[in-house]
């Protein structure tokens, strides 16, 4: 298998859920800064010229949402997600917030062009991101309870997630701290090894 990611992107997810698992994948960096992402090499793999992209023998899978179920089933054995149809829907459900809410409320600081050519009106998307991410994590913590996981005392692909876009809080002008279960649940991923392993890779 190959990974296409991006340091600190969305794809960091894909990284450590395949971390995880201790398969055999090689991880490949696309480089933001020199507009890899748009080269027709990288698009010829992702024509949607973004990341994660993950190449199997099936063939190339992409969009978080789909990567991450797709590891934590291929290997069961490590336990990445609950064998509970409503448990793993609810996972899901968790995991399609962070991508279809909480990932749009944060691009639109860094990617307003996507959605207005108005440079006005991209000032004004800039300006409610922090507003937008606060609100989308205090959702979060009421979703987040006393045990250590998003699902409870079972650490899954779901995790991964929620630990690669709570670091964008900083970014976005918010005080992870102001968020007592969320900063709790990211200590509790840097001391994983699957996690200190791929954080070492993306920042080699």
């Amino acid at each position: 298998m190959q990974l296409y990611y991006s340091p600190g992107a969305c794809s960091r997810a894909s990284h450590i859920a395949l971390e995880e698992t201790g398969a055999k994948f090689e991880a490949i960096r696309i480089d933001f800064t020199s507009d890899t992402q748009h080269s027709p090499e990288y698009l010829a793999i992702n024509p949607k010229g973004r990341v994660p992209a993950l190449v199997t023998g099936l063939g190339t899978l992409t969009e978080t949402c789909a990567i991450l179920p797709w590891i934590a089933q291929v290997f069961p054995e490590a336990g990445l997600a609950p064998t509970d149809p409503w448990a793993f829907a609810q996972m899901q459900s968790f995991n399609a917030y962070l991508s279809s809410t909480v990932h749009v409320a944060h691009a639109h600081g860094r990617r307003a062009a996507r959605w207005s050519d108005d440079p006005a009106a991209q000032e004004s998307m800039r300006a409610k991101v922090g507003a937008n991410m606060a609100a989308s994590f205090e959702y979060i913590e009421t979703l987040l309870g006393d045990d250590p996981w998003v699902m409870g005392a079972q650490y899954t692909v779901a995790d991964a997630y929620l630990f690669t876009v709570s670091a964008w809080l900083k970014s976005d002008g918010i005080d992870i701290a102001d968020y007592p279960r969320t900063a709790a649940h990211r200590e509790a991923m840097l001391a994983r090894a699957a996690v200190q392993a791929v954080l070492a890779r993306e920042s080699a």
